[in-house]
């Protein structure tokens, strides 16, 4: 902002630039939720209702198009092998993605882990990352602990960082030597 824009602001428009710059860590947002899992407020117990809903229902009509799917391959006759594969497939790639999904929601992943490998696998394994969206809105919005607990510890650090210090350094008596 230039000078001439600065000082063609009122008294009321400089306190609202002041004031938008946060007094402290801010709250990592979560899809779906925003930051209302801060305080439990703006509809987070409906969010989370709907949540639970929405990802089973997907997960239902994802298995039903799975079926339709393995239908397909016993009407073209393809063969048991083929067939079998295909489901015993699926079903690994949903567990892993089940158990991918699930561990994303307690740490975050290193920088150099296989996620980014098995991003393909987690994609084929969709129905297990939705049962896994599904089981954890129960408890609470899917990854709301970790990001708790790391918006706890930057307030406390920011709030350590930030406190008042008794007296004046410059001011103190130099130690004594022993």
């Amino acid at each position: 902002m230039s000078d001439d824009d600065q000082r063609d602001q009122t008294p009321a428009e400089r306190a609202a630039q002041v004031s938008a710059v946060p007094a402290g860590p801010e709250p990592e947002p979560i899809r779906f939720f925003g930051t209302t899992w801060v305080n439990h407020d703006g509809g987070y117990a409906l969010r989370r209702a709907g949540m639970a809903v929405g990802s089973l229902v997907t997960a239902v009509a994802a298995a039903v198009l799975l079926r339709l799917s393995y239908e397909g391959l016993e009407i073209g006759n393809v063969g048991p092998f083929l067939s079998i594969s295909v489901v015993v497939l699926f079903a690994i790639a949903s567990a892993i993605a089940f158990v991918k999904t699930w561990d994303s929601f307690n740490r975050r992943p290193a920088p150099s882990s296989d996620e980014a490998a098995l991003k393909g696998l987690k994609t084929i394994g969709f129905i297990g990352s939705l049962i896994a969206y599904f089981l954890r809105c129960f408890a609470e919005a899917p990854g709301e602990k970790l990001r708790r607990a790391e918006y706890e510890r930057a307030t406390a650090e920011f709030a350590r960082r930030r406190s008042t210090r008794t007296g004046n350094p410059a001011a103190r008596r130099p130690k004594r030597k022993k």
